[in-house]
């Protein structure tokens, strides 16, 4: 690899190895996430889940249906992503999330998750990567998996490696199950499989967000920062995800993994 690829690699480890969406959030709030998430009614709880759940299958829809965009011209400059409007968008369904709070959450988050769905894709064709192969519209969909803590770790972050390779089947099977049979079938249990697995990461880092917009004093004004720090996460998932792959594609993913793992290993010390 040349420095400047070297660079966009030790850059992507640190997107990817920082902590996840709840510890952004505990930042702003200005303390642990976790105390409010203890105060959640159980019926928030389920809401949570079920709109996360239909989110994703909105997003899954979305990404093998609208998601378009050309890849550039042999020779032409690949154009920037343009994480601002994407982020100016979510912020105003957040507004309207802050203000009512998480019984707006079954409206406002498949809105955002497909605002987020638009703008991991653009993040995506940014580093080249061709919208039209149905694996990587569904490694789009993935990157809504990334980057959240797990329930059962002390808030500790699953490294990178290790989140994708839990998909990595699942990934492969919907897309070998979509280019045979297209979307139609999606109650295919390859398909449920990717969409249970991904809503679950997903799950995690929505009920941080829903937590936080219960905290009295966020509001509207609140909930758009919220939003905005959350699609801000997934904009540096798709990013560090998508460099990954960029790179993987040129010099191939052993070599890029043992960098990757060096400069993690080198970042801890």
């Amino acid at each position: 690899m040349n420095e400047k690829e070297l660079d966009d690699l030790r850059a992507a480890v640190r997107l990817l190895e920082n902590p996840g969406f709840g510890a952004k959030v505990a930042h702003f709030v200005g303390g642990p996430i976790e105390k409010v998430i203890a105060h959640l009614p159980e019926r928030a709880t389920r809401a949570i889940v079920s709109a996360a759940q239909k989110a994703i299958q909105g997003a899954l829809k979305l990404s093998l249906k609208t998601l378009d965009l050309r890849d550039p011209k042999a020779g032409a400059e690949t154009p920037e992503a343009s994480n601002w409007w994407h982020a100016a968008a979510t912020a105003t369904t957040g507004a309207v999330g802050g203000a009512f709070g998480w019984l707006a959450l079954t409206i406002e988050l498949p809105i955002s998750t497909t605002i987020i769905m638009r703008s991991i894709a653009d993040v995506a064709r940014s580093e080249g990567a061709d919208l039209q192969d149905i694996q990587i519209q569904l490694e789009c969909v993935q990157i809504l998996a990334l980057g959240g803590g797990s329930g059962g770790d002390d808030g500790a972050e699953i490294g990178y490696f290790v989140a994708r390779e839990a998909m990595s089947k699942a990934v492969s099977e919907a897309a070998a199950h979509i280019a045979k049979n297209g979307i139609r079938s999606g109650s295919s249990p390859a398909i449920v499989r990717l969409i249970t697995l991904i809503a679950k990461r997903y799950s995690i880092n929505v009920t941080e967000k829903a937590a936080t917009q219960l905290v009295p004093v966020i509001g509207a004004i609140g909930g758009a920062v919220i939003n905005t720090v959350f699609i801000d996460h997934f904009q540096n998932m798709a990013r560090g995800h998508f460099v990954v792959r960029r790179l993987e594609k040129k010099y191939g993913a052993p070599t890029v993994r043992q960098k990757y793992l060096e400069i993690r290993q080198a970042d801890e010390k």
